[in-house]
């Protein structure tokens, strides 16, 4: 064949090509097309459900394919009942949206991929305001562990939307809180009068209440709570740096009662016997112990040493004072096992001078 005759054949062919795909084109074009995109919910209360519906119609004239549908957050579960769509025809995507439970403005994404040439990803909007439907006064109890009932004052229930509710549970941190309530009772608002386990609370400190309602935007009402310690330790915990084995170093600490309440220590030791009493000096509002701490002999892998100092205060049990040291790096390695020494020698180019080795045995050693 010709060159001309071969060129004449593929211009020939490519224009049938494209005479015979043209059609099929025209005739699979589609066209999506939403009522509305922006869905706003309004005032919403915290950890709720709500439900909205986005229609669409195919305005094309090709059959409409709806591929995938992508959600944001795991916030916006949806459902359609089907993934095909004939020109002129109209379908629904449901949605579920869960309020956050903290407080704020909101907006959520969904996005639609289909066929639609023009269009073949849509993004719709779930926009909503989460806010208090059940108001607590007050929000935060601040406790005290030196007047009667901690100084617990009642807490008030209103309901801000007018909605009547019941209060199904009250619980709290370690049950140092309780509170008589009638379940069957349904109202605008509730006063309770907690009661408080001082023993339990001193033991506690700090926490929070959690009220179960039956208002249809707030199912359950958090309120924090908060204890001030009868003692304050500084520094806490006491920490030694650069230790060397068997070379003690000497630390200040001071005790103080933050209700200003005259106190008496009746001893002090530590739990590992690191740690020994050089003095012990009386403050106007406490006492400053004056501590030597002598790190061991025998260092771990790790190169930390750990105690406890515990002192005995008259009719008011045990404080515990968290000790640690680290040692110098020179004492580290002169004291680790040889074993040790052996297996970090390969590895100690790569090892942190912060953070440490990067690779730890755990092996017997």
């Amino acid at each position: 064949m010709k060159p001309n005759q071969l060129t004449l054949t593929v211009i020939v062919m490519v224009c049938v090509l494209l005479m015979t795909k043209t059609p099929s084109f025209a005739k699979s074009s589609s066209r999506i097309t939403f009522e509305k995109v922006t869905h706003n919910f309004g005032d919403v209360g915290p950890g709720t459900n709500h439900f909205c519906e986005f229609r669409f119609t195919n305005t094309g004239e090709g059959v409409l394919k709806i591929s995938q549908v992508d959600k944001t957050c795991g916030c916006t579960p949806f459902s359609l009942n089907k993934t095909e769509y004939a020109p002129g025809e109209s379908g629904t995507l449901k949605v579920r949206y869960y309020a956050e439970p903290e407080y704020s403005n909101t907006t959520k994404q969904l996005f639609v991929h289909s066929n639609d040439s023009q269009n073949p990803k849509v993004a719709l909007a779930i926009k909503a305001r989460v806010i208090a439907k059940v108001k607590s006064e007050p929000s935060t109890l601040s406790l005290s562990l030196k007047h009667q009932n901690a100084a617990c004052p009642q807490i008030t229930l209103t309901s801000l939307d007018n909605q009547p509710f019941s209060i199904r549970s009250f619980k709290s941190t370690a049950n140092c809180i309780t509170a008589d309530y009638n379940p069957s009772a349904k109202a605008t608002r509730f006063v309770l009068q907690p009661k408080v386990d001082m023993a339990k609370l001193e033991r506690t400190l700090n926490g929070r209440i959690e009220i179960g309602l039956t208002h249809p935007e707030c199912k359950t009402l958090t309120i924090g709570l908060n204890a001030l310690p009868r003692f304050s330790v500084a520094p806490h915990p006491v920490v030694v740096h650069n230790a060397e084995a068997k070379r003690p170093v000497t630390r200040k600490v001071r005790i103080q009662n933050n209700y200003q309440d005259d106190f008496e220590l009746e001893s002090v030791f530590s739990k590992n016997g690191t740690v020994k009493v050089l003095s012990n000096k009386r403050l106007i509002d406490g006492y400053e112990l004056e501590l030597s701490i002598t790190p061991p002999a025998t260092v771990e892998r790790t190169g930390v040493f750990t105690d406890v100092v515990v002192v005995k205060i008259k009719g008011s049990g045990n404080l515990e004072i968290p000790c640690s040291g680290f040692y110098s790096r020179q004492s580290a390695v002169s004291r680790t096992p040889s074993r040790a020494s052996t297996r970090s020698t390969s590895t100690s180019k790569k090892d942190c001078p912060t953070c440490g080795p990067k690779r730890l045995y755990f092996g017997p050693k």
